[in-house]
């Protein structure tokens, strides 16, 4: 397996397009440059931007780098380009290799289409949705985790996971083996364009979601969604959450192929301990049981991972109480559908919940958010952005205080003077990160330091000077 990845990329001249600071294109460039590939680099960002990734690759000789902008000559001149998630395939720099009929490839659906192409007995679960994909796909992988614990097999996670690149599992994987790969819509176009699926293709919710980039176009959206079960072959399955399987229904004259489960909460075992809050999240255990026995997993084992798993970071995770006051951080939840689901996870706190959200907007409609966030939450405090302008209209007057804010630390401020014993405060933004943080992650860490730096006193507000203590 090690000299098939050797043979097939050394002396291969690639170019890299779009290295990113969440460590993804890194991980890719250093593993092409194990293989002795002749590396470019290009990324819009400057090299003050990438610092964080440059650093990790300073002691790689011989990598080019065109930093801050493309060069149109570097795509006429390639053995293949590998293209970051949000590269849209009509890129005039992607047009350009392609009319040199130079090969444009993802990571993901490169390391599918390799492990296919050399006949590895690899299965490949891939999970997609608008939300619950990093759920369910983490809760897989524990499933396996504890399943392989004495067996030859092993599990590897791939796809849209920070900082994990897909392509280095080639120099681990072998037959038996299973990858896990959460994959968004972006890199399932790398899977359309290969005409690969995974074996299990688990398809979670189908709402609203990237229409900056999609433009509105939600059968174009929904059209590179699909790529999941698409190609599959015979004795293949897709699972779809009952949402999803309606509108892969109602959007898809020809449907799945072949074999296919639609899952609800109804489908988990009557009795398990369940940590995790909400309804949506039962859901996403479901599926991701059905995975689990799908792959012949013992029921015992599916149970006690299931009841252990406590979420992910930035997931309406529960960070601290002080004071009376519990602190959830649900960072990921960029879309209105995602924040509501946080809201309704937590509605016996009804009037009760001070909601952190706003920002940057992705072409999304905020008018049933605004109506149904008025049920549930006492102030609204939002992050400077065209989603938030949207957020204010839309909400008209209110009967709580709504601020405008362009940094965490004055998010915290006010949530703080609006909160006493028995609050909750959330950080659910319904929004994108962008403007007032480089990213979502960098959102959630922002809001875990705050609320880790409190030292269990509320901030009152000086109604002559209007300054919070």
């Amino acid at each position: 397996m090690i000299m098939n990845c050797k043979d097939f990329f050394a002396g291969k001249k690639i170019l890299i397009m779009g290295l990113g600071i969440l460590g993804r294109g890194v991980n890719v460039a250093k593993f092409l440059a194990e293989r002795r590939a002749e590396l470019t680099i290009t990324d819009l960002k400057t090299e003050e931007q990438l610092a964080s990734s440059l650093k990790k690759l300073k002691k790689i000789p011989n990598i080019k780098y065109v930093l801050g902008r493309h060069d149109l000559a570097d795509f006429s001149d390639k053995d293949m380009v590998i293209k970051a998630a949000g590269v849209p395939l009509n890129s005039p720099y992607i047009a350009e290799a392609i009319k040199n009929k130079i090969p444009v490839e993802m990571d993901a659906s490169l390391f599918v289409k390799l492990t296919t192409t050399w006949t590895l007995n690899v299965q490949v679960v891939g999970i997609t949705g608008a939300r619950g994909k990093s759920t369910v796909t983490h809760l897989i992988y524990a499933i396996l985790e504890e399943a392989f614990k004495k067996a030859k097999q092993k599990v590897y996670l791939g796809g849209n996971v920070r900082g994990l690149a897909s392509l280095p599992l080639l120099k681990k994987v072998k037959d038996g083996d299973v990858v896990v790969m959460e994959l968004d819509s972006w890199q399932l176009q790398g899977f359309g364009e290969a005409k690969i699926s995974p074996n299990i293709a688990v398809f979670t919710t189908f709402l609203p979601d990237h229409q900056n980039y999609y433009k509105n176009d939600m059968e174009r959206y929904f059209s590179d969604k699909a790529n999941i079960y698409r190609w599959q072959k015979r004795g293949d399955w897709l699972i779809a959450g009952s949402g999803a399987a309606k509108v892969i229904k109602e959007k898809d004259k020809n449907g799945a192929k072949w074999k296919t489960a639609k899952m609800s909460k109804k489908n988990i075992p009557h009795g398990w301990k369940i940590k995790l809050l909400g309804g949506h999240n039962l859901i996403n255990i479901a599926l991701a049981v059905e995975v689990a026995r799908k792959l012949g997993i013992k029921e015992a084992v599916i149970k006690k991972t299931v009841e252990n798993f406590k979420g992910l970071p930035g997931r309406l995770e529960f960070i601290r109480e002080t004071k009376g006051v519990k602190y959830y951080n649900d960072t990921t939840a960029t879309t209105p559908e995602a924040a509501l689901a946080a809201l309704d996870s937590l509605k016996e706190y009804k009037g009760k919940i001070i909601l952190i959200g706003g920002g940057a907007d992705k072409n999304l409609e905020y008018k049933e958010y605004a109506q149904e966030v008025k049920k549930y939450i006492k102030a609204l405090i939002l992050f400077k952005g065209a989603a938030t302008d949207k957020i204010i209209s839309a909400l008209g007057k209110t009967k709580f205080p709504v601020e405008s804010v362009d940094s965490m630390e004055k998010a915290m401020e006010i949530a703080r003077a609006n909160s006493k014993k028995g609050d909750i405060i959330l950080l659910s933004p319904a929004a994108a990160s962008f403007g007032v943080f480089k990213n979502e992650f960098d959102r959630g860490e922002r809001f875990n330091k705050a609320v880790k730096k409190l030292k269990g006193r509320l901030f009152i507000q000086n109604k002559k000077s209007g300054k919070y203590h």
